[in-house]
């Protein structure tokens, strides 16, 4: 079943969106349930529970044909571990029955060393035609510090066991020796080993599905609707490309500090068109870290492609033919494309500032309901590691957490969400608990953290941690400690992001974000509380239905709602409540 019809002497290809849509979704199928299979069969809850991983199909060529809805970042470490095979093996050196492993920034096309990609040939009829792929973020393959990152790495040396990409399987066997060789390197051997080989079934399971759908169509009815599918994708971005032809936008955001306290990196984003082609500039972003914050090519790619399809087609299907008509810029030696050695294992918090940068770009020169204000632009995070009680040696326990998202022209921005390129669930307060000697003392949303405007910003999240056992390591960061999320069109900054540790008792301080980890006591509490979105619109604006519900919902205190928006305001807001809420 082909997606478009031949050519004719006298007339163009014609589309058929209901072929080209039927196609599409059984390629996404296969994606969803590798994904589905990998989170369900996985064992750390770095995987089973946040879901923090990815899985994609791509052509012989390495060509990405379709890609599960998972971690936007990721798609840079699968691209690159295919890209990476092909390179170092040729199609002539992969054979039936090879699995590939890697993860490392500059060997193998990887984002940072905790990414872990498997890629599996597909072979039909002895012909090299896919590759599965799929990545898990493991919480620790060694390192200096635990979770094998930290923003005082000078070089990747530090950042844990660096893989290029090399043969998992041969004839469909593992490598058991790799497998034990890439375990000795983790804190956590055995989560280690048995996550890598989930990943490894899990591609035989896309590639199985993937021969079944090759036996029902035919391959070469199967590459045809490919190529089809590339070339739709790609007509379709050059036409959204057309509609800001001529338009140029720049926006500039920073690093809060250059990862070992520091001055801040700035991050500047440029968009322009050439012919009908799209132009993403970082000249003028800041020299690259001297600690871990640098990122690599391949995320610097996957930030890039994911805020074009957001900010131009959000529908628009996720594949290699939006690629080819993008350029991005940046200068060698800066913040977005460093040099190696680099440290890179940070590199998730200068995506999100990326994006943040390109997003307020195309913001100044799309049409009014397609703008935004900044969101928290953060990848707040915490690692804790110590002696597990449910098993000898150490445990690792990594999370990332949401915050604000940034208003829109009609709406307010949503509250506590993972934003840009991180997508990953939480971890729930009672697998946490259940899982490591933890405990969860606080888990909200903060009050008045939205940036005020006629549509606020979302709000940012606190997450409260008190260990019960000594000798823990705790490290926490967060971006926006200094930069907040900026408004739009007349709205106000979000909230600050803020670490404190010991919250309430005697030694309460706050902390630099990008503190190294520190060992703390039983009793001890570390305490993240994230970045709130920027508002949209003048605050004056604002609806009194509209802030009488934050009033009611407890995301505006009174004191602060009437800073932003006016005694009067709140007092006819205050009117609307029920009696009970404003007594």
């Amino acid at each position: 079943m082909n997606t478009l019809s031949p050519a004719t002497p006298t007339a163009p290809n014609l589309f058929d969106p209901i072929a080209m849509e039927v196609f599409s979704n059984r390629l996404l199928t296969i994606t969803e349930e590798m994904g589905n299979t990998l989170v369900r069969a996985s064992f750390s809850p770095n995987i089973k529970e946040r879901k923090d991983c990815s899985v994609a199909l791509f052509d012989a060529r390495g060509r990405l044909i379709a890609q599960a809805a998972h971690i936007p970042m990721h798609l840079g470490s699968l691209a690159g571990g295919v890209v990476a095979a092909l390179q170092h093996y040729g199609a002539e050196g992969i054979k039936e029955g090879d699995a590939f492993i890697c993860n490392d920034a500059y060997l193998a096309g990887g984002t940072h060393a905790p990414d872990i990609t498997i890629v599996t040939p597909i072979f039909c009829d002895s012909l090299l035609s896919f590759f599965a792929a799929n990545i898990g973020h493991h919480s620790d393959v060694g390192g200096s510090a635990p979770g094998s990152v930290s923003p005082g790495a000078k070089t990747v040396f530090e950042e844990g066991i660096r893989i290029p990409v090399i043969r998992v399987m041969r004839q469909n066997q593992e490598d058991e020796d790799i497998l034990r060789f890439i375990a000795a390197n983790s804190r956590e051997p055995e989560d280690r080993v048995v996550d890598l080989k989930v990943q490894i079934a899990v591609n035989a399971r896309g590639k199985k599905l993937m021969l079944e759908l090759v036996r029902q169509m035919g391959l070469s009815s199967v590459l045809h609707s490919i190529e089809d599918l590339l070339a739709y994708t790609e007509r379709r971005i050059k036409q959204r490309i057309a509609t800001i032809q001529g338009r140029t936008g720049s926006f500039t955001t920073a690093l809060d500090d250059d990862g070992i306290g520091g001055p801040k990196i700035p991050i500047t984003a440029s968009i322009s068109t050439e012919g009908d082609r799209l132009v993403v500039d970082f000249n003028g972003s800041g020299p690259q870290s001297p600690g871990g914050y640098n990122m690599p090519e391949s995320a610097l790619r996957a930030c890039v492609y994911y805020c074009v399809k957001t900010m131009l087609d959000p529908e628009l299907i996720a594949n290699e033919g939006m690629f080819g008509c993008i350029d991005i810029r940046s200068p060698e030696g800066t913040i977005t494309r460093p040099r190696f050695p680099a440290a890179v294992g940070m590199r998730a918090s200068t995506s999100q500032r990326v994006a943040g940068a390109i997003i307020g770009a195309f913001s100044q020169i799309l049409p009014i309901d397609r703008a935004m204000a900044s969101s928290n632009d953060a990848m707040p995070a915490l690692v804790v590691s110590g002696q597990s009680r449910r098993r000898p040696g150490t445990y690792v326990y990594v999370e990332t957490i949401g915050g604000g998202v940034g208003a829109h022209f009609n709406e307010d921005g949503a509250d506590g969400t993972h934003v840009h390129i991180t997508n990953s669930s939480n971890l729930p307060a009672e697998a946490l608990e259940n899982e490591y000697p933890l405990l969860v003392e606080e888990y909200a949303l903060v009050r008045d953290s939205g940036g005020v405007g006629q549509h606020r910003g979302g709000l940012g999240i606190s997450r409260q941690i008190r260990t019960l056992d000594d000798n823990t390591f705790f490290f926490a960061t967060t971006e926006g400690t200094h930069i907040p999320a900026q408004g739009q069109n007349g709205g106000q900054s979000g909230g600050f992001g803020t670490v404190i540790l010991d919250k309430d008792l005697p030694g309460q301080r706050i902390l630099p974000a990008n503190q190294p980890g520190r060992q703390l006591a039983a009793g001890q509490r570390m305490r993240v509380e994230t970045p709130g979105g920027g508002g949209f619109g003048p605050s004056h604006l604002r609806s009194i239905e509209a802030l009488a519900e934050d009033l009611m919902s407890d995301k505006m205190t009174r004191a602060a709602a009437e800073r932003a928006y006016g005694v009067e305001h709140v007092q006819l807001a205050i009117k609307l409540l029920p009696a009970w809420v404003s007594a």
